[in-house]
């Protein structure tokens, strides 16, 4: 009996053996997602945000936690009542825009395009809207803006901005061109949020030609707001039910 050939036997055994490997590295390798800068930019983003609802999170406890030493000093009688509600009613006054304020800001020039050339053979590019006028107020928020005005009008979440033929009317008032923003808060963030590049300021000044010039001021002074609260629909929950 002719006994098996060798080589035969040698090459079953490898294929045997390659199999096994295979599917033992197949049963280990892991999946990794690729890893690009906007990944990184994405997950950085969140983080930030997560930080930001955690720093947001701890003032709000301050508060709550100052509000309950203030009630437990009036319950032992150590605090006057009167005093309380007086800071109580200065800090809703700054809350509400009742209170003129000053801090460190900028200051921002806003005027229509002075050249002869229209942009783009129309002259709606040239003039300034309310719709870039709230483009730069919500740069300016994103970027901690902690009070601001146009021309002197207080700017709170109440105030109506739109346009009216020349002229943009905000809190009923008609103001023209040029539309002086002030705002206070960190003059470098607030300076970069409307001059940093692909911005929508930069847009308007490099694209449409729109005159926009910005100074870093140590102090500036936002008057308080000069409207009334009208609350025709909202009522505080509870009430009426």
């Amino acid at each position: 009996m002719k006994s098996k050939n060798p080589k035969i036997i040698l090459m079953l055994f490898s294929i045997l053996i390659g199999v096994i490997m295979s599917t033992q590295m197949k049963l280990k390798v892991e999946s990794y997602a690729p890893v690009t800068l906007r990944s990184i930019q994405v997950a950085k983003n969140e983080i930030n945000m997560v930080n930001d609802e955690v720093t947001n999170m701890k003032e709000m406890i301050k508060v709550k936690e100052d509000e309950l030493k203030m009630l437990e000093n009036i319950a032992k009688g150590d605090d006057s009542i009167i005093d309380i509600l007086s800071q109580e009613l200065k800090s809703n006054k700054i809350k509400s825009g009742h209170t003129a304020l000053e801090g460190p800001g900028i200051i921002i020039k806003m005027y229509d395009n002075a050249e002869n050339q229209v942009i783009g053979m129309n002259i709606n590019y040239d003039v300034i809207h309310d719709v870039d006028i709230l483009n730069i107020l919500n740069d300016l928020t994103v970027a901690g803006a902690e009070a601001i005005s146009i021309n002197g009008q207080r700017v709170l979440s109440i105030s109506e901005i739109k346009c009216g033929g020349p002229i943009i009317k905000v809190n009923g008032k008609s103001l023209g061109t040029p539309f002086i923003i002030k705002a206070i808060g960190d003059p470098k963030l607030l300076n970069a949020s409307i001059n940093a590049p692909g911005t929508y300021g930069d847009t308007l000044k490099n694209v449409y030609q729109i005159g926009i010039e910005s100074t870093l001021e140590d102090k500036i002074l936002i008057p308080e707001y000069s409207g009334r609260f009208n609350f025709k629909y909202a009522k505080p929950l509870g009430e009426g039910d």
